[in-house]
């Protein structure tokens, strides 16, 4: 029988409920509230505080995605971690020196499209600049996948070679990522200054854009430096950079304005080596909605100026 190590059982408690049955069970959880029910069994509730089963009096809950596939899905332990890190287990040996290092599931981006018009189209929807969209899908961080034409936001390791995928819906609330995407290699949007020693770290690739859309229209004050995505809320694609980029010196953490934001916000606060700065989101829970209803106001403003200046004419 296979076993997993200390190492491998840290790194699967570090995913969080809500963002494995968002990547991996959407399609079997509706919207309720500010959570999520799961549809078959609708006392089974997910949020942003973890998993609880109300018809089992409690007695099911937790918080990690390890929790969620243990005690909801049946999975043997080392099964789940291996799932969740797409790893194998490693085998049982006489001398511990000998263990054979887990073998990890082939990365296996999506097929491209022929074109990327849904992609642009659905982003536009959400208020990123289309101009910013195109320089991403120029400089291969964004494309369209077939046959499903979902966007595919991709995480490139030190020597430019594509190592994570990041899929998300055109037409739905699908996301997923691609399997064997190294979670180490996040979303990362370059400075606009190369000598720039700042970074800025978001919940997923919609956010940073949405930031950088909201800096290029003027509607908050401009930012020079790095933009990644952690691909959730764990800490692992800032670690990685950061040992890649030493030049780094503060963060500026733009996690969602909620309970899972902040707790990732106060771990990488904590992080030795770099100075940090909390800067949430305002008016919305993450810096699409900040986007969209910016830009609502935006429109409603022009819209009642108008009206003004026809009367007057």
């Amino acid at each position: 029988m296979g076993y997993v190590n200390p190492d491998q059982i840290k790194r699967a408690r570090e995913f969080h409920v809500l963002d494995y049955i968002l990547t991996h069970e959407s399609n079997q959880y509706k919207r309720v509230g500010s959570g999520y029910r799961l549809i078959e069994h609708p006392s089974l509730a997910v949020s942003e505080k973890g998993f609880y089963w109300h018809s089992q009096s409690g007695v099911i809950k937790g918080v990690t995605a390890l929790d969620y596939l243990t005690a909801v899905r049946g999975y043997g332990f080392v099964d789940a971690v291996c799932l969740l890190l797409g790893e194998k287990s490693l085998e049982r040996s006489i001398a511990p020196s000998s263990k054979p290092p887990p073998e990890k599931i082939p990365f296996s981006p999506p097929l491209r499209n022929k074109d990327n018009k849904r992609v642009i189209a659905y982003l536009q929807s959400r208020g990123i600049d289309r101009d910013l969209i195109l320089d991403c899908i120029q400089k291969g961080f964004l494309y369209e996948s077939s046959p499903y034409h979902n966007c595919v936001f991709t995480g490139k390791d030190e020597n430019g070679k594509t190592r994570f995928a990041s899929m998300r819906g055109t037409t739905s609330n699908f996301k997923r990522d691609a399997d064997g995407s190294d979670k180490k290699c996040g979303f990362v949007l370059p400075p606009n200054n190369s000598n720039s020693r700042e970074i800025a770290v978001f919940e997923s690739p919609i956010d940073c854009l949405s930031n950088q859309t909201l800096c290029k229209h003027g509607f908050i004050p401009p930012f020079e430096g790095w933009r990644l995505s952690l691909g959730g809320t764990s800490d692992l694609a800032l670690k990685h950079f950061l040992e890649n980029h030493t030049e780094i010196t503060h963060c500026y953490i733009c996690t969602d304005n909620d309970e899972a934001g902040n707790m990732i916000a106060a771990k990488i606060a904590a992080m030795p080596g770099i100075s940090t700065e909390r800067s949430p989101p305002v008016g919305g829970k993450d810096w699409n909605d900040m986007l969209q209803v910016i830009q609502k106001a935006e429109r409603k403003q022009n819209r009642t100026h108008t009206s003004v200046h026809d009367e007057r004419s």
